[in-house]
């Protein structure tokens, strides 16, 4: 049984509370029959991303038992076989559109357009797109943006173009540095994470995140002080809020370049004390801004 959880990596599911974003965002956080569409729709992204990992861990099997980390992964191990590989990922898969059923709303077709296209989406990454730099991170920033689509749907929530740019820059944000440790692998055994890997270099992966973390900040800036946002929520203390975003994206700049951890995006969100004071804090404000 442990062997079927790490199989469907429920520790990535925190990944999924972008679907929460623009309820968040709407000032509507308590109105009861906005939070369980949205809740339900989280649940949704939970088993259709489950699906895909189970999928990618298929597929990429024989290059996952020359990784330091992934051999120990339940299908590269040998813990988990195949065929059942195949089935876990289609009962996720039939789980997550099945619980879109208790979604009501007058948004719920596309609904499951969006998780029905992430699903495709990601099947094509894995057996093809991941193989293409570039392109293998802009896939990965596309379905965070899917993830708020399918938030914002849930609720028939208006989801604003800031929401979309700042989460499509702040999930490449997130690739980019992954494929620093991917490389760092790859310079130091000669074994390759993934095809992709010979796209990248140091210099490249450097330079594109501080291009994409500079453009994300300002992007966040841009939004809180922007006419129609503190018009529509009332305030223009939003600003305020900044602090927080610049010394999270620094905090974790510092644990890529500095400390070369960059190797989980999902641990450093979880695990690292200063990223959590950052996340914590802006929660926080944000919430007293808006909602207080």
């Amino acid at each position: 049984m442990i062997q079927y959880l790490k199989l469907i990596r429920p520790n990535q599911w925190v990944k999924n509370v972008f679907v929460f974003a623009p309820l968040f965002f709407s000032n509507h956080l308590f109105i009861k029959e906005q939070v369980i569409p949205t809740l339900l729709t989280f649940l949704s992204f939970c088993f259709i991303s489950s699906s895909i990992y189970c999928l990618n861990d298929l597929i990429d099997v024989e290059a996952d038992r020359l990784h330091p980390k992934k051999r120990y992964r339940p299908i590269a191990s040998g813990a988990v076989s195949i065929r059942s590989g195949y089935i876990i990922m289609l009962l996720c898969a039939l789980l997550s559109f099945g619980i879109l059923s208790f979604v009501n709303g007058p948004k719920l077709p596309y609904l499951y357009i969006i998780i029905g296209g992430y699903w495709l989406m990601n099947i094509a990454y894995c057996l093809k797109l991941k193989l293409y730099a570039i392109i293998d991170v802009i896939i990965i920033a596309i379905g965070f943006v899917l993830r708020v689509l399918a938030g914002g749907c849930s609720t028939d929530t208006w989801v604003s173009h800031w929401l979309v740019l700042m989460t499509f820059l702040l999930a490449l944000l997130l690739a980019f540095t992954k494929r620093y440790d991917d490389f760092n692998i790859y310079e130091q055994t000669g074994t390759k994470p993934r095809v992709s890997i010979t796209g990248y270099n140091k210099v490249f992966i450097n330079e594109a995140t501080a291009i994409v973390a500079a453009v994300t900040m300002v992007c966040y800036i841009m939004y809180t002080m922007s006419e129609e946002v503190t018009t529509r929520l009332g305030t223009h203390y939003l600003y305020l809020t900044c602090f927080w975003v610049l010394a999270g994206i620094l905090r974790y700049l510092q644990n890529m370049i500095v400390y070369n951890q960059s190797g989980s995006p999902t641990k450093s969100l979880v695990k690292d004390r200063f990223i959590h004071i950052c996340i914590t804090g802006w929660i926080i404000s944000f919430f007293v801004i808006i909602y207080l």
